[in-house]
């Protein structure tokens, strides 16, 4: 028996291999091209700055730092490789941490203080105990001094997202929370269609001001000095910092000069592209006369690179869909009963205020083994002082920052000049600027005591700004276009239309705003350049000496008052803020 497989025996024309794929695979065009090779010269600059991370290591040994001009080109890979290995990790807790505080009740009890208490937790505090352990887990390697200066920089630039992700779960707009219940939409197609959009702008803007934090620490973070041992990794902190040592202001002009190449060159590539992208999940029914544009944006967009990416993510996407069922259909709340859910939470609280408990005891038994629980009555003296100056800071901020955040963010235009300025600003190091710093003092006789506040706002106003621009951007035309119609300007327009508005975002910017200002003290009340070193009175520069001296009672004694101070301050004034803007100020 024969079999005929020509085409008029099977009654239908085959189209060969090569056009079948030809007709699925669009011809790439040089943009294509262009684009293929930026992402290949990435991915090699990765691998070989990456090399440097693994090469052996002795934590007794003394790394000089090279402070050699041609060196920072390097240097500067090494720190970028950091923050976006900071920020990545930053973005998973961020979602997985405000997610359990904002759909737990009994876990936002524990969460949200301990947020509180991570955010008031200084920089040099996290080091004394990431340097130890992650040199222990990574032996004789350089990988554990970079994940030490990366968890440095991810407890910059953490706190602040999870805070404005967590504000965005709770206070969902009403009619999303109808619609994903309508359309009984899992929780993780909830999660990631309905929330994760509805808080996509404030997550980038505040994912820009964390970045800028990160920026702020890079020399705490690469320059680490901890129980009067040095580690320095290449970087442009730790250039900056010993150009700063060395009191050589050619060489700290040329670390300015490649903070400053950094900084536009990571707000043009990934920054201006998000917040541009990120227009389209604002909540509106009109489209704005204005919208943000990015170059980077637009060339993506000509290419045919994220239609192919899309296709091959897409079979991904449908597996992880299905997979996410298990957690259930989220028009069928779980329901406990009445009886049994009080037993929970009477068990939950004894099981966590008795952990509490113990490591407090814990603690305390070994501050008064050491020093005597007297230890405390420093610090908790110093730390009015630095309250005192974070108080004027955040006022001060305020006032100026809040008309100008509103500005920029209420037009595309302004905001497409202002944002390159604004991040440069945000994320300079307080260190930096020290030379500058010291030679003002002691040229006008100003006190570092009061200067210092201008020191901290470089790390700490900048959170205000960026959430009242998130705030304002927030805002739907549509509203806008109804006051302008009616004619609502001056006052009346603030108090009906920007106030209400901008307040959960400027709330979110002011607690963090408060938290940065008690982590930058520690940096800015102490100012060192060459011989001359000038310190304020407060508890940061309590905490950097304590630090820099290995006295790891008084460096516990300080971060617990700062921790403490911090907390109460968010307890007594922005948690009520928090709970007014839930109340009365959701879109």
């Amino acid at each position: 028996m024969s079999f005929r497989t020509d085409k008029a025996a099977s009654g239908v024309e085959r189209t060969p291999l090569s056009a079948r794929l030809s007709t699925r695979l669009p011809r790439l065009s040089w943009v294509d091209l262009v684009i293929a090779a930026a992402v290949l010269v990435l991915i090699y600059v990765v691998l070989r700055v990456g090399q440097g991370t693994t090469v052996s290591f002795s934590p007794t040994q003394n790394v000089k730092v090279d402070t050699d001009p041609s060196q920072l080109p390097y240097d500067a890979a090494r720190s970028l490789l950091r923050m976006f290995a900071a920020l990545a990790a930053s973005i998973v807790f961020t979602f997985g941490y405000a997610y359990a505080a904002a759909r737990s009740r009994r876990l936002e009890r524990i969460l949200i203080p301990a947020l509180d208490i991570l955010q008031s937790v200084p920089v040099l505090g996290f080091l004394t105990v990431a340097v130890t352990g992650f040199i222990a887990l990574f032996p004789g390697s350089m990988l554990g001094l970079e994940c030490a200066s990366i968890f440095a920089i991810f407890t910059s630039q953490a706190w602040n997202m999870t805070f404005g992700f967590y504000y965005a779960l709770t206070s969902l707009p009403r009619e999303l929370d109808e619609l994903s219940r309508s359309f009984r939409f899992t929780r993780w197609m909830r999660f990631w269609k309905v929330e994760v959009p509805a808080g996509m702008i404030g997550l980038v803007w505040n994912g820009m001001m964390s970045f800028g934090g990160g920026w702020f620490f890079l020399v705490a973070s690469e320059a680490i000095s901890v129980n009067n041992q040095e580690y320095t990794l290449p970087g442009v902190g730790s250039y900056a910092g010993a150009a700063i040592t060395e009191g050589d202001l050619g060489k700290v002009g040329w670390a300015i000069l490649t903070m400053a190449v950094m900084v536009t060159g990571v707000n043009f590539l990934f920054w201006r592209p998000l917040t541009a992208w990120a227009e389209r999940f604002k909540n509106e029914q009109s489209e704005a006369g204005e919208i943000q544009r990015s170059f980077v944006l637009d060339f993506l967009r000509r290419s045919h690179w994220p239609q192919i990416a899309g296709g091959v993510l897409r079979p991904v996407g449908r597996t992880l869909s299905r997979a996410g069922r298990v957690f259930g259909v989220d028009d069928q709340p779980l329901t406990v009963h009445r009886t049994r859910q009080r037993t929970g939470d009477v068990v939950f609280t004894v099981v966590a205020g008795g952990l509490i408990l113990w490591g407090l005891a814990d603690l305390a038994g070994y501050l008064n083994d050491r020093t005597g629980l007297g230890v405390f009555g420093e610090p908790l003296l110093l730390g009015l002082a630095t309250l005192a100056r974070v108080l004027v800071l955040v006022a001060v901020a305020t006032l100026v920052w809040v008309p100008i955040g509103v500005k920029i963010g209420f037009s595309p235009r302004l905001t497409r000049v202002a944002q390159p300025v604004v991040q440069i600003l945000a994320s300079f190091p307080a260190n930096f600027l020290f030379p500058l710093a010291v030679w003002f003092f002691l040229r006008t006789g100003l006190s570092i005591n009061i200067g210092g506040i201008l020191l901290m706002a470089l790390g700490a106003q900048w959170y205000i700004l960026f959430n009242t621009i998130a705030g304002a951007m927030a805002i739907p035309t549509d509203l806008r276009e109804a006051m302008d119609d009616l004619g609502v300007t001056g006052w009346q327009r603030w108090r009906r239309l920007i106030i209400p508005g901008i307040f959960p975002a400027y709330v979110t910017g002011g607690i963090t705003a408060s938290g940065g200002a008690w982590n930058a003290s520690i940096v800015s009340e102490v100012v060192t350049f060459g011989g001359t070193t000038l310190t304020a009175t407060g508890l940061g520069a309590y905490i950097a000496q304590a630090t820099a001296a290995g006295d790891f009672p008084r460096l516990i004694a300080g971060v617990a008052v700062m921790s403490l101070y911090v907390v109460a301050l968010n307890r007594l004034l922005w948690r009520r803020l928090y709970r007014l803007a839930e109340a009365r100020y959701s879109l």
